[in-house]
């Protein structure tokens, strides 16, 4: 994969007209593990009447059934062509800047903001970055870290630490969260559609045993899960959240969400399952 730097940075942004129902909605709070607890429903997560929305769903928004789409969108940017066999997730951060419409339409702006050199032989680290707004101003903006592996060396810009560091302390709460056998056949049908999830064979040629679920199902598992035991089920109350791709999560496991209290409106958090970290250096913000 050549890249051009200079090409990628420097391209206009790519713009999108998208749009969303309650039935995006409800797909995407079920596709989380929604009302898979017997005997607790989460209504205002499951229900079209009173639904509120995860702030992740802006991550996803425009993806869903109500799109008509049903085909792998790629990662051809400009500057940059990735083999999808390559390319990991490696990390996402989102922040809402007001509580989002269970229904509604919005204009998306994405950019390569940032293009970083891990060394020769080693990965090219593309960040992107995506706002929204409607007609009543911004509503999110996201950055995604896209790894796409033996791609370094090609003189991009040198790595940056990362700013967060978890306690060494025992964590403050801890949530465990199911996945079902069939999780990422249904989260899929957010609009992030890479065989990887789903097809056997093509997980084996990727170097895996089996398909894997997306590492933003489980952020989203780890949002609600700081929804759930820091903001008393209220959506609305988380604003944001980022955290570190690494390792792989298989359908049917179980994801443990460690959560401390950092500052006033600040928690961090790890996800892990069978002792493996598959989430690190997680941040929420909690108002």
């Amino acid at each position: 994969m050549p890249i051009d730097l200079d090409a990628a940075l420097s391209a206009d942004p790519v713009v999108r007209e998208i749009s969303w129902t309650p039935a995006d909605v409800l797909l995407y709070h079920l596709s989380l593990g929604a009302g898979s607890t017997p005997g607790r429903p989460e209504l205002g997560l499951t229900y079209e009447r009173g639904l509120s929305v995860l702030p992740t769903f802006g991550l996803v928004a425009g993806g869903g059934p109500s799109s008509g789409r049903l085909t792998l969108p790629g990662m051809r940017l400009p500057g940059i062509d990735i083999d999808l066999r390559k390319v990991l997730h490696g990390g996402q951060r989102i922040e809402v800047h007001r509580p989002l419409p269970t229904e509604g339409s919005a204009r998306t702006s994405q950019r390569v903001a940032d293009v970083i050199d891990l060394g020769q032989g080693r990965a090219a680290v593309v960040e992107l970055e995506t706002s929204a707004e409607d007609g009543d101003g911004p509503l999110w903006t996201q950055t995604s870290q896209i790894w796409a592996r033996g791609e370094g060396g090609f003189d991009g810009s040198a790595p940056r630490s990362d700013g967060v560091r978890l306690p060494e302390r025992a964590a403050d709460l801890r949530v465990t969260a199911s996945t079902g056998a069939n999780q990422a056949m249904l989260y899929r049908l957010n609009g992030d559609y890479n065989p990887l999830h789903i097809d056997p064979e093509f997980a084996r040629g990727a170097g895996l045993d089996g398909p894997i679920l997306h590492g933003l199902a489980t952020l989203g598992i780890a949002a609600k899960a700081i929804v759930d035991a820091v903001a008393g089920g209220e959506v609305t109350r988380l604003t944001g959240i980022e955290a570190r791709f690494a390792g792989m999560v298989r359908p049917g496991q179980q994801v443990a969400v460690e959560i401390w209290t950092a500052t006033e409106g600040e928690v961090l958090f790890r996800a892990s399952v069978d002792g493996t970290t598959a989430l690190d250096r997680g941040r929420a913000t909690v108002r």
